[in-house]
């Protein structure tokens, strides 16, 4: 039997999706009227999503709390967060869900079918018959509520969304996104926030939050996507007959309207927070915003995406060099979004001052105007669109599956017109079009149409205030405190035992019956086999190879290893200015710009970065080592200029430019100073591990706090420090960049070897060769600090770390499954359904690293004291059998990850590197599949061992920072 024979189901379109090895059809479920699309192909990573198109009337974030609460519980699964137990419990290779400013999505992605099936019902069970009817708590804990523990306390306003976007308005970055779309459709949804302005959450009630799923959670609203290798006749028979057939066909009012072209570009001027020692000088946002067509032609969707690169994002590109030339900002970007209904294409510039804005706008439309008069770069055009269209071949999503990136996709077009959902799947045609038309003028008259002559536009700008936030927060405060005067007792009383209730309701544990219900596999549905491992020594050239033959669709991976163990510790954070200079900067043959379209052009590109290994068979001694890591990809034809590339960055680069070596130090510091706002945990977890840790202290002078404090340094006295700059510069790039100094990891078929070893004899002997100085070993001095980063962030990113090896405990795999229960259980708990907090998190290494760290959290002292009772919990660990298997199978999911040819070859050269052993990993393996309750007590140790190091690291609200001063040695402001 075939989808054709299912009298359930309309079938609208087929379509041969022959570039991306798939067949698509288009459905309807004739009851419902559910849309249903299918991509099947031999890809054993099946996703399935269920998406509903939910535009926002108002910036009360209820698609963004919805989203949150359908997962806390429903019809068939009635425990209190089914998404926290499937975490714990599932093989999933993806499982999330998410809100955009017009749909709201929740995919999920497995290998296993038995455990694909589960996913599919509990976030079908979950979407269509949420718990959230039962009662408001989960709408108070997700959303927001009044919070008063006792009648004479401070009354405060909590919930989950509530502080996740107290983070996300704390970054300028965010203020900025959020303002260009509501300043260019001031008449439709997009004018509103769908993930909630903090501002305006709390006049959300239970009520119009029900009415929103009423509304908008109906299959006759929905978007049904199944992608992989599966039995689509018995996954659509399943839908209709468990869920779709119980509803009758109800057209939802949910259409997406046009805005109305403006007859005149429009002005929007917005505040951001600053922290009160920061200045307001250079740091204003300013950005230049057209819409672009609609997302349903596909020749423009792709046609801007080219355009972006040529004009905008790549290194000199021809608005990004006027602008710095002008010194109109020191770090410009931009953006084409095309996840909307009108795509926007955006011109930004950081770092500006408010009296730029003429010279803004003058200096973008000048250089426009020139371009269709004279021609835009055609080497340029053809380098875009090579970049894109081996990206779009190569389908390369890192650790996201390939069907969750497409289904996505599928929805720029779909969630429009329903007719047209697969015209950004067929996109060979449209890139053999476009390449056809780089000689035509075709591409100078969308500038003209769609960035001169369009009117549809907007100047935003995004200027500093300083204590903005500490202001805000009194006049919430205050506001709090006005309302509650205003309560009579009675009213204060119930506020009171509403946050009891709360509190109770949280602490509940879900019924055994009822968690029972949750599908879980066994620990007999898990291989015990490890993923291969590809590595084979060879020698090319007198430098040792280490080929990892996997199959890769004729492209061949290459990274060049240059070993830093020789730079000494006071250099270390040059290296990673080198690396990020390198390729962004002129060389002896090309100009920077020519560069990157000549790379682009015949190869998958090149990037550089610094990375790290540790001999763990050696982690009492803190061995490690740090590579400079050059990498590239392209067809095995093109080996050679991919070599010859790399050579001529390496060795031909002009590191003696002033004025390229001030721009990059001025966009280096801007876009560390932005990673701080929205990644504070991973910074704040690695400065506090540095205080003890060699490596984390190498990562923080090449990556973090203590990098950005010497890029900072250099940008703002520039003029003195230049000299010794380049000078460093130089004499790095002489000291490593040298085949003695070298080893090359190179993923590819068998075929694709020998072309790799012929281009690189052209090179290998023309690398550094001069006599250098003795090199004496780096050594790195650390000192702990515990320090407190102030920042103008409403929110904390606060980590605890330290190193149980060094008080004598060991490594085992159990602490992989500890991972999942401190993120799911025990800091889920306690810091996010409690807390508030928007996300924890807990990491173990084979050298005996440790952190617990949390994520937009509006507490400090609370959640210190959290983790200090870490111990506690752990001695006293008793869940049942099943509970057990959960966690380890959630655990065997993290590690389990399909991979795509790179990662492959990646995994095992990271793997030989760090001298992991096939034996040592299935020991681990082992380790985590026969774990007992027993081990994970035991574990109790390595978090007293963690807690004794006393080492912290907090970055967040400099008056929450103020409050407990007593807890750091040391307090700055970021």
């Amino acid at each position: 039997m075939s989808i054709y024979d299912l009298n359930a189901y309309e079938v609208l379109q087929t379509e041969d999706l022959s570039d991306l090895k798939s067949k698509g059809t288009l459905l309807k479920h004739k009851k419902s009227g559910a849309r249903v699309l299918l991509m099947e192909n031999d890809d054993e990573n099946k996703v399935f999503t269920i998406g509903f198109r939910t535009p926002p009337s108002d910036s009360t974030g209820v698609p963004h709390i919805m989203e949150h609460s359908v997962l806390c519980g429903s019809k068939e699964f009635p425990v209190k967060d089914p998404f926290v137990e499937l975490v714990k419990g599932s093989l999933n290779t993806f499982l999330n869900a998410m809100t955009y400013p017009d749909k709201t999505v929740y995919p999920v992605a497995s290998c296993n079918d038995k455990d694909f099936q589960n996913l599919m019902h509990v976030y079908m069970d979950a979407v269509f018959y949420p718990n959230i009817y039962q009662n408001d708590k989960t709408f108070r804990q997700e959303g927001w509520s009044y919070k008063l523990d006792d009648p004479e306390g401070e009354l405060t306003i909590s919930g989950v969304v509530y502080n996740e976007m107290k983070g996300a308005f704390s970054s300028p970055e965010g203020v900025l996104d959020r303002v260009v779309l509501n300043s260019l459709f001031p008449d439709n949804t997009y004018s509103v926030e769908s993930g909630g302005d903090p501002e305006v959450i709390p006049e959300l009630t239970y009520e119009q939050f029900l009415d929103f799923h009423r509304k908008y959670y109906h299959p006759s609203n929905s978007y049904i996507y199944l992608y992989g290798d599966m039995n689509m006749e018995e996954k659509l028979r399943w839908l209709d007959e468990k869920y779709l057939s119980d509803f009758e066909n109800e057209p939802v009012d949910s259409e997406i309207h046009l805005q109305k072209p403006f007859t005149e570009m429009k002005e929007v001027v917005q505040e951001y927070s600053i922290a009160s020692e920061e200045s307001e000088e250079d740091n204003t946002y300013l950005s230049y915003n057209k819409v672009i067509g609609t997302t349903l032609d596909e020749k423009l969707y792709l046609a801007f995406e080219i355009l972006d690169y040529a004009l905008l994002s790549a290194p000199g590109a021809p608005l990004k060099k006027a602008l710095l030339d002008a010194g109109v900002g020191k770090d410009i970007s931009g953006s084409y979004d095309n996840g909307v209904y009108q795509p926007i294409f955006s011109v930004i510039s950081k770092n500006a001052n408010v009296e730029q804005k003429e010279e803004f706008v003058r200096v973008i439309e000048d250089t426009l105007k020139d371009i269709v008069k004279n021609g835009i770069n055609k080497k340029a055009l053809r380098a875009g669109i090579n970049y894109h269209e081996f990206r779009f071949r190569e389908a390369d999503f890192g650790n996201y599956p390939r069907g969750l990136m497409y289904g996505l996709q599928l929805f720029d077009s779909w969630l429009y017109d329903e007719t047209k959902p697969f015209i950004h799947m067929q996109a060979i045609p449209t890139f053999e079009f476009l390449k056809e038309q780089v000689e035509t003028g075709y591409f100078e008259e969308l500038i003209q149409k769609y960035l001169l002559d369009n009117t549809h536009g907007s100047i935003v700008i995004i200027k500093p205030e300083r204590g903005r936030t500490a202001r805000m927060d009194k006049e919430l405060a205050d506001k709090l405190q006005a309302y509650k005067d205003s309560l009579s007792k009675e009213e204060i009383d119930a506020l009171v035992k509403a946050t009891k209730e709360l509190e109770e309701y949280q602490e509940e544990e879900s019924a055994p019956e009822d968690l029972a219900k949750i599908p879980v596999l066994g620990r007999e549905d898990i291989s015990r086999e490890i993923a291969p491992i590809y590595n084979k020594e060879l020698e090319t050239s007198g430098v040792k190879l280490v080929h990892h033959e996997v199959e890769t669709n004729g492209i061949g991976y290459t990274a060049l290893l240059f070993d830093l163990s020789g730079i000494p510790e006071e250099k270390l954070p040059y290296i990673s200015i080198l690396q990020s200079v390198l390729g962004i900067i002129n060389t002896k043959n090309y100009e920077y710009s020519e560069l990157f379209n000549e790379i682009n052009v015949h190869t998958g590109g090149i990037g550089t970065s610094l990375e790290l290994y540790t001999d763990v068979t050696k982690v009492k001694e803190k061995e490690f080592r740090a590579t400079f890591e050059i990498k590239g990809k392209a067809l095995y034809p093109k080996m050679d200029v991919l070599f010859s590339m790399m050579r001529e960055i390496l060795m031909e680069s002009d590191l003696g430019d002033e004025k390229r070596l001030k721009e990059i130090l001025a966009m280096l510091k801007s876009r560390l100073q932005m990673s701080f706002l929205s990644s504070g945990h991973t910074t704040a977890a690695l400065r506090s591990l540095s205080y003890t840790s060699p490596m984390a202290k190498f990562k923080d002078d090449t990556d973090g706090i203590g990098y950005y404090e010497v890029v900072k340094e250099l940008e703002e006295n520039f003029e003195e420090k230049k000299a010794e700059l380049i000078e460093n510069l130089r004499q790095i790039a002489q000291q490593i960049f040298r085949k003695d100094n070298l080893i090359i990891s190179y993923t590819s078929s068998a075929d694709g070897l020998a072309p790799m070893e012929e281009a690189f004899a052209k090179i290998a002997d023309t690398l550094h060769t001069e006599e250098k100085e003795a090199e004496i070993p780096c050594e790195i001095h650390c000192v702990k600090r515990n320090e407190g980063f102030k920042t103008s962030s409403k929110v904390q990113y606060v980590a605890r770390t330290g190193n149980f090896i060094d008080r004598g405990v060991e490594y085992t795999g159990a602490l992989q499954i500890l991972k999942v229960i401190l993120s799911y259980d025990y800091l889920w708990q306690n810091v996010r359904v409690k807390g508030g907090a928007y996300g924890c998190m807990s990491s173990f290494n084979r050298i005996g690293e440790g952190y617990l760290v949390s994520y937009r959290d509006p507490n400090l002292e609370k959640t210190m004291e959290i983790y200090e009772g870490v111990v506690d919990y752990l001695k006293n660990f008793n869940v049942d059998d099943r509970d057990m298997n959960k966690f380890i199978i959630g655990t065997i999911s993290n590690i389990d990850r399909p991979m795509n040819p790179a990662a492959k070859g990646s995994r095992s050269m990271n793997l030989y590197m760090n001298h992991v052993s096939a034996e040592m990993i299935r020991e681990e393996r082992d380790q985590i599949l026969d774990a007992q309750q027993s081990d994970i007590r035991a574990l109790a140790d390595v978090l007293q061992a963690l807690l004794d190091a006393h080492e912290l690291c907090v970055i967040g609200s400099e008056e929450k920072i103020e409050e407990q001063k007593e807890m750091f040695l040391e307090i700055k402001t970021l």
